[in-house]
């Protein structure tokens, strides 16, 4: 008992104290610890030209390496940091861009860009009217068959990438199911073009008239 009233108990409150302030200043330094980790985000394109379109058919994403305070980095949101590249004045062709412009949270710090340049494909952007073709799929019954289709509208405008909008042949609609059918019947629907990088105008429904009849071996068998 003498030796843990000595050494133990012995100014208690003053030790407990003590404690208490070093447990505080621990977990301060803790928090205050510096730390890094990567982040994926896109790359955003900024003052883009009117006249001008993206011929690239994807944009790599940029890992970032940051570095900050743990406890800033723990809470760090993806949509609060952006690269970017700066678009304006820029021309038809191929261009390597640096990854240079990045924004950050106050208390972060970009310790790397990977990868740290980018190419970008611009075209000419370019307005076509293209035919509508609609796609019937579907079986129908014994003795009939179509006779006609037509799209309402029959074509629509896109735009695009000059070099992109010159290669469609065509907007295709979504299949409509012409099975049973044993007459005329209309379908809405709409049209799309395959290329992600060409675009519909203005898209509206698309009515599609499938027109069937009996088949002449049917009408002579009877």
């Amino acid at each position: 008992m003498r030796f843990l009233r000595r050494y133990v108990f012995h100014d208690i409150g003053l030790k407990f104290f003590s404690l208490v302030i070093a447990g505080c200043l621990w977990a301060v330094v803790t928090q205050d610890q510096t730390s890094e980790v990567p982040m994926r985000v896109p790359v955003e394109l900024h003052n883009m030209p009117q006249n001008l379109e993206i011929s690239s058919r994807s944009l790599p994403r940029a890992e970032l390496w940051l570095s900050g305070a743990s406890r800033v980095l723990d809470h760090l949101a993806p949509n609060s940091v952006h690269v970017a590249v700066n678009l304006s004045g820029a021309q038809a062709g191929e261009r390597t861009y640096t990854l240079r412009d990045v924004a950050v949270p106050d208390g972060v710090h970009v310790k790397q860009v990977e990868p740290a340049q980018i190419q970008i494909r611009l075209d000419a952007r370019k307005t076509r009217v293209v035919d509508v073709r609609p796609r019937v799929v579907g079986r129908l019954a014994s003795g009939f068959s179509i006779s006609n289709v037509v799209a309402d509208p029959s074509q629509i405008t896109v735009v695009g990438p000059a070099d992109r909008v010159n290669a469609v042949d065509a907007a295709v609609t979504d299949p409509v199911d012409a099975t049973g059918l044993l007459s005329q019947h209309t379908f809405n629907t709409n049209a799309y073009v395959s290329d992600p990088l060409v675009q519909v105008v203005n898209p509206e429904p698309v009515r599609v008239t499938v027109f069937v009849s009996k088949s002449r071996l049917y009408h002579n068998s009877d």
